[in-house]
Formats: structure tokens, sequence, C-alpha cells
């Protein structure tokens, strides 16, 4: 029970375009300058709740694929230990910006910061292991992709790797991040939906396969007993009819609404539709403000002048 004056958990889960803006390369010097929009907000509210942030991983695992489609001079590692490469990597771009935009503020000082490798586990039963769906990785032509030894998925840009994309059951590091949230450290973690596993009686073992960042985040929140989720995309919010010149962005929408928007396909299952999915999880629980903003307008959306807002 938080008493009046302990400061509320704040959980921001950034997005791909956090690092890597639409038409953008992807040097490292891009990614580091696109930081500094999110990070720089992140930091000054850091001065009135706790931080936990996690972040996507897409273009950075997808680049590491195809650095290794690229090359057979050396072993090829499974896909959970490229998500554990990226969390390293992103966590050390996260946790440099933010360390510098606190020292701009003056606080360093005062706040400690750590990136956790972070284990999800998940339900080897999970009907998603039957049914990849999550397109990772380069881009083939139709005649290549039929001769691939993994399943293949047209896209708009051409055929693609899918993976197992199934549901976080639980997040091992739950504890740890429980304790350092009580010392007041700003935590990064659950990076690219975290390093998906299975438990083998005592022991885990990797999958290959990806967690939805979103649900992770969810599913932290919830065991981590965090008070506001925020989303942040490259979209406004959450938006009806999306693309039509009608479209409407929802500001503060109720549980009840936001769910029979989403029954009746208004968020597609690849973008938003987990974004929103992950709202609804984190307010059916103990969860206070969900919110979806851009990435733009974080604090904007915190102070309730930006975004999506589901309330209950």
């Amino acid at each position: 029970m938080k008493t009046k004056t302990e400061k509320e958990i704040l959980l921001v889960a950034l997005g791909g375009n956090a690092l890597i803006r639409k038409g953008q390369v992807g040097t490292i010097e891009e990614q580091f300058q696109n930081l500094k929009m999110s990070i720089r907000q992140i930091a000054r509210l850091s001065e009135e709740y706790k931080i936990i942030i996690t972040h996507g991983n897409g273009p950075q695992v997808g680049n590491l694929l195809l650095q290794q489609e690229s090359c057979n001079a050396v072993p090829k590692l499974p896909l959970e230990i490229l998500v554990a490469q990226t969390q390293g990597q992103i966590g050390y771009m996260i946790e440099s910006t933010l360390d510098s935009e606190l020292r701009k503020m003056g606080v360093i000082s005062q706040k400690s910061l750590v990136n956790l490798i972070t284990y999800v586990v998940v339900d080897e039963n999970d009907p998603a292991f039957q049914n990849p769906s999550k397109p990772v990785g380069p881009f083939y032509t139709e005649a290549k992709a039929a001769t691939l030894p993994y399943p293949t998925r047209k896209t708009e840009k051409g055929y693609r790797r899918v993976v197992a994309s199934p549901q976080p059951v639980t997040i091992i590091e739950k504890h740890e991040i429980v304790k350092l949230i009580e010392m007041d450290f700003i935590v990064i973690c659950c990076g690219g939906g975290g390093i998906p596993v299975i438990k083998k009686g005592r022991t885990f073992t990797g999958v290959n396969a990806v967690i939805d960042k979103d649900l992770a985040s969810a599913k932290l929140a919830e065991e981590v007993g965090v008070d506001i989720l925020l989303i942040a995309s490259d979209v406004d919010g959450a938006i009806l009819r999306y693309g039509e010149p009608d479209q409407e962005l929802l500001r503060i929408v109720t549980l009840d609404e936001i769910t029979r928007y989403l029954a009746e396909g208004h968020f597609s299952p690849g973008s938003m539709g987990p974004k929103i999915e992950a709202a609804i999880q984190f307010i059916q629980g103990n969860g206070k403000r969900a919110l979806i903003t851009s990435i733009e307008t974080i604090e904007e959306s915190i102070a309730g002048k930006a975004g999506t807002e589901i309330v209950k």
C-alpha cells in the first residue's frame, strides 16, 4: 500500500520508432539522436515517478538475422540469443542516453540506472507454436523462400520468416525488479518482449519465438505493481478507421468500449492490436491508468492532454 508521499510506478513501453524512424537507414548515430526525444521526457518524469522502461527490438533483431543470412563463416545463433544481444545493445543505448539527460538536469547523483537481461516464461503448449505468424528477419523472393528450412509468409515487401509469438506467462526477474524499484532504481528490462523460455523441471530452456513487448510489459506491470502503463508508438493513440478520411482518435475510452472496438476489428493484429490488448489486460487487473500515445507526447499524455487513455 503506497503512502501519500510515495511515488507511483510508471512503466514506459517504447516502440521501435523510438530508435529508428520511418525512412531512416538506422545508423547508430540516427538511433542515439532519435532516443533523445523520448528519454528526455522520461528523465523529467523520473522526478515524479518511479520508472520502468521496456522496449521493442524488431529492426535490431531483424538486422542481426540479416547479418547471419549474409555470412556462413561463423556459426548461426538461435533467435533467443539474438533477443538477448539486442537487450544488451538497446539497453546500453537507453541507459547511456538517460544518463546524459539526467546529467543535464543536474540530478544524476540522485538516480541509479540498471539494464536487466530478462527471461519471460511461455507455455510450450501455447497454440502459437502450431501457427507461427510473427514475421522476422530479411525479405526473400518466392523462389528463395521455397528453399528455406523454416516457414515463411508473404508480406508487402516479399516473403519473410515467421516464428511463434506465444503469450507471456510470467517474468522470471520480477522479484529483482521489485527490489530495484523499491531502491529507486530506474529499471530497463523486458527488451524485445523478453527472452522466451519454457520451464523444464527446475531449469529453463530458450525457444525459437518472440514475445510481443507490449503484452510482456502488461504482464510485468501486473506482477510488479505498476500504477501507470504508457505505450509510446509512432501514432497519436488508438484510432478508429485508421487511414480513412473520417479516422477518429480516441481520447478517453472505457474498458467496455475499447474491448468492443477491438472485437469489431478496428485495430490491426500486427500493430495497434497488441497495444490495445495490453492496455485492456492492465486495466482489468489493478492498473490505474493505461495510456497509448506518440513518442513525442509522453509527458503530455501523462498530463491528460494527448493520446488515448483507457479507463474502467
